[in-house]
């Protein structure tokens, strides 16, 4: 299993862009989007942080801080730029336009990972389709990542975006028809999931899920417990499928032990809401088990998360 992991082509190189309103701890987040960037073989080179009250309409960040961006990626060589939060179609081509390289955001980023992740078919259908709603308002702004991940014409650069604008109307029709069999194809598996745990139901076998933020050791947690083969690897989303292992405790009752996809902040709301049969299984547990790093001096902030998305979850 950890060839899905290893990567063979040298890193893509990136600039970190980050807007700090006073919202959250701006350096710490941009610290998680350079470990998401190594989770996704890119190299963060760089991050230029903006302070301001309130964000640019059209670029987020104000012309100074774009033409010191575009400076520092000539400068450095980066390829692309990661923006540390949301953005529009239009605000995604308005800062690409600005720095001379692809941009993309947060949350494509985690998608992104996700989607390379994915290895149970119901793992692939749940990434496709979060990417697929996602991208779906900003096809006109994402030009060349479009083309680059399967949804444009071919050719050089250049050539890729102008065709994937050109025929904008239909790439939508496109995507929303794959959308809608997505749909389909995941209800199929959520029903067969939900059959599946009421036969362990009738078994009487009780389910104890592990879960909490990415990385904090829940797949290793896993194998000393069961001696398990589960994927351990020091880097975010490791594990993306739930892996359930039989475990057996010192008083000589049988139990189900599922590992789970952690958490990170900001989780896309697209993703928890694609990934909410797989996340469910924690929600349909007997026991939940909440994994934290004791070493970790974020460990109070990152169950906070574990706890509002099991909140989310119901």
């Amino acid at each position: 299993m950890s060839e899905q992991i290893t990567q063979n082509t040298p890193p893509v190189k990136v600039l970190l862009l980050g807007l700090d309103m006073g919202q959250f701890d701006a350096e710490r987040s941009m610290d998680e989007l350079a470990a998401l960037c190594e989770a996704n073989n890119m190299e963060a080179v760089a991050s230029l942080i903006q302070k301001k009250d309130a964000p640019e309409a059209g670029t987020v960040l104000g012309e100074g801080k774009l033409a010191e961006a575009r400076l520092t990626c000539e400068n450095l060589g980066a390829e692309a730029a990661v923006f540390d939060g949301e953005l529009t179609g239009s605000q995604l081509r308005n800062i690409s336009d600005a720095l001379g390289v692809e941009v993309i955001d947060r949350t494509m980023l985690i998608l992104e990972i996700f989607r390379s992740r994915a290895v149970t078919g119901e793992g692939k259908v749940q990434t496709e389709l979060a990417l697929l709603r996602y991208r779906l308002p900003r096809l006109a702004g994402l030009g060349e990542s479009l083309s680059r991940q399967g949804g444009g014409g071919g050719g050089g650069g250049g050539a890729r975006r102008g065709a994937g604008e050109s025929k904008l109307e239909y790439d939508r029709r496109h995507v929303r028809r794959r959308i809608e069999a997505l749909e389909q194809k995941l209800a199929e598996l959520e029903k067969r999931r939900g059959e599946n745990r009421r036969a362990r139901q009738r078994a009487g076998t009780p389910v104890v899920s592990l879960v909490g933020y990415t990385n904090v050791g829940k797949s290793s947690l896993l194998n000393a417990l069961c001696g398990s083969d589960a994927l351990e690897a020091d880097m975010l989303f490791a594990t993306l499928d739930p892996t359930a292992r039989k475990l057996t405790l010192p008083s000589g009752l049988n139990v189900i032990a599922v590992d789970t996809v952690g958490f990170v902040s900001r989780l896309p709301h697209k993703l928890v809401e694609a990934f909410k049969s797989t996340l469910e299984e924690a929600a349909y547990s007997d026991v939940i088990v909440k994994v934290a790093d004791a070493a970790d001096d974020e460990r109070e902030a990152q169950l906070e998360v574990t706890d509002q998305v099991l909140a989310e979850l119901g």
